[in-house]
């Protein structure tokens, strides 16, 4: 069945439902798709009417330019349902403008704010039992782009494919994780696209992290690539460090990623009076501050994992285990977010946008 939604969105049902064979309580991350999925061309120097159709694979032509130049970037997204089947999306501005912001800086046309939020809309209205209610429980979204031209000369691409995809999520990671302080390998650096969600940042993360894994570490956090001296992101999240009773996290610049949740973080130090400081921070402050105790946690932000609390971190052969904190600041900080994306709590910031 086809329809046509205000004359902007041509949108196509499935016929079936695949959720019927999704075991919600026991979800891969990232493994399971809803059953339609948000389409949009770029072609003869514009966007196209965007579509949304049954999720469904995809012919390209091995000559796009994605898979020889590397144009494409992505977002990460999540729905929330609350108890009265309300859905939320939180803070979903910060990820429409990052992804534009990307997407300038890898010569990629910017998209449209009506047919990014209205295909959005259109598509978790659609797709809307796949979001499961309960606080842990989400629909996570990626929207991304990536060139289909079918040239391979080395220049921008004039053909692009802007699309948002869903998968039913739980918790990303269940339990702390060790990580490894990176003193060789890279995430960015100056002058690069570290601040862009692009594709090739993740994929160049994959090596080094699958060497730490092999050392027994979850994943690497981070440092400038000039010096290895200066503390910056961990994995795909970023980093917050508590010493006594202060947050520290690197600035962001063109290596680290304006992350929405870091900011929220940072908001809602604010909000609950904890001191936040946000400065450029070295491997040796750090190193010094678990010998002598201060160093009371580290823990990551994301939107994938929300807060992830680091158990211990290696450089240069020195482990050093941390001990769970008493009044910790990952777990105030992970339900205090939960709350609001839930709609459990007040929402002074307005972060929540609700599909109606």
């Amino acid at each position: 069945m086809s329809t046509d939604t205000a004359n902007r969105i041509h949108i196509e049902k499935a016929t079936t439902s695949k959720i019927s064979q999704v075991d919600f309580n026991n979800l891969m991350f990232g493994r399971v798709f809803t059953d339609h999925m948000f389409v949009c061309d770029f072609k003869d120097g514009k966007w196209q009417k965007p579509q949304i159709m049954p999720y469904q694979a995809m012919t390209i032509e091995p000559s796009a330019r994605v898979f020889h130049y590397g144009q494409a970037v992505f977002e990460g997204m999540k729905a929330y349902k609350d108890e009265d089947g309300k859905t939320f999306l939180f803070r979903p501005q910060q990820n429409f403008e990052r992804i534009n912001k990307s997407s300038a800086r890898m010569a990629i046309p910017e998209f449209p704010q009506n047919y990014f939020f209205e295909g959005l809309e259109a598509l978790l209205k659609l797709d809307n039992e796949w979001i499961k209610p309960g606080v842990g429980s989400s629909l996570y979204l990626r929207p991304f782009v990536i060139a289909t031209e079918p040239a391979i000369s080395a220049s921008p691409a004039n053909e692009y494919r802007f699309m948002i995809i869903c998968s039913p999520a739980k918790a990303y990671y269940n339990e702390p994780v060790r990580v490894l302080i990176a003193e060789k390998y890279s995430r960015s650096a100056d002058g690069g696209v570290g601040f862009a969600k692009a594709a090739g940042n993740y994929g160049a993360q994959f090596f080094p992290t699958s060497l730490a894994q092999k050392k027994g570490f979850q994943q690497i956090i981070w440092t400038d690539a000039s010096t290895h001296d200066y503390l910056e992101e961990a994995g795909t999240m970023n980093i917050f460090f508590r010493i006594n009773d202060k947050l520290i996290t690197a600035p962001t610049n063109d290596r680290i990623l304006d992350g929405v949740t870091r900011k929220s973080v940072i908001q809602l130090a604010e909000d609950l009076g904890i001191d936040c400081e946000v400065r450029q921070i070295t491997v040796k402050e750090i190193k010094e501050a678990a010998k002598d105790g201060s160093l009371k946690e580290i823990f990551g932000a994301g939107t994938a994992a929300v807060i992830s609390p680091v158990s211990a971190f290696e450089h240069a052969g020195d482990v050093f285990e941390i001990t769970a904190a008493d009044k910790s600041y990952a777990q105030l900080f992970k339900s205090t977010l939960l709350n609001i994306q839930h709609n459990l709590s007040e929402d002074k910031h307005g972060w929540r946008h609700e599909i109606k």
